[in-house]
């Protein structure tokens, strides 16, 4: 069993500096699993009895991706669409029900500065706001949302500055571990 379960989805994970830079630091880590969405389903098709399987035996989740367009990319959208409808609709009382009251995080990347996620900004509402329907999703299904771990301008950090990031996560990680 993972202590900690992260669903990575990055549709160019391969020129991905900041993604990786996370993961890696997180995969370091004793009692996490990584399990990058788009390396395991390239074409799209996802195996659902795996998934639930993965779900089922974390004890802690973490959602991860560059923000894209608001929202998450393609391949996590279709995972939540699939995935989250047959295990809280579909077999609510065989799936869904076991992840009761389960820890979820987000880990997000955004390309922009913080500045740009204001009322006044080019992106009117913070990214904590854009990631609302995540933490509604979160409600629905019955596990406990916790603060965001949020990364700005990703594509343009140097690698010392995404150094210090991969040592952030990995330090948040270890608290969501140790949470009750």
């Amino acid at each position: 069993m993972a202590e900690i379960l992260i669903l990575l989805s990055h549709p160019d994970y391969k020129n991905s500096r900041a993604n990786r830079a996370l993961a890696d630091s997180a995969a370091a880590l004793p009692g996490v699993e990584v399990a990058h969405l788009d390396g395991l389903y390239p074409d799209g098709g996802i195996d659902l009895d795996a998934e639930v399987a993965r779900l089922i035996a974390a004890r802690r989740i973490v959602l991860q991706f560059p923000i894209q367009w608001y929202s998450t990319p393609p391949l996590l959208k279709v995972w939540q669409d699939t995935v989250l409808t047959r295990m809280f609709y579909v077999n609510a009382k065989t799936e869904g029900d076991l992840l009761a009251g389960r820890p979820v995080m987000v880990a997000a990347t955004a390309g922009n500065q913080p500045g740009a996620y204001r009322p006044e900004g080019v992106n009117l509402f913070p990214l904590p706001e854009l990631l609302k329907p995540l933490h509604a999703t979160a409600h629905r299904c019955g596990l406990d949302w916790q603060d965001p771990f949020l990364i700005y301008e990703a594509r343009r950090a140097e690698d010392s500055r995404l150094t210090e990031a991969g040592q952030a996560y990995a330090a948040r990680l270890r608290e969501f571990a140790a949470l009750g």
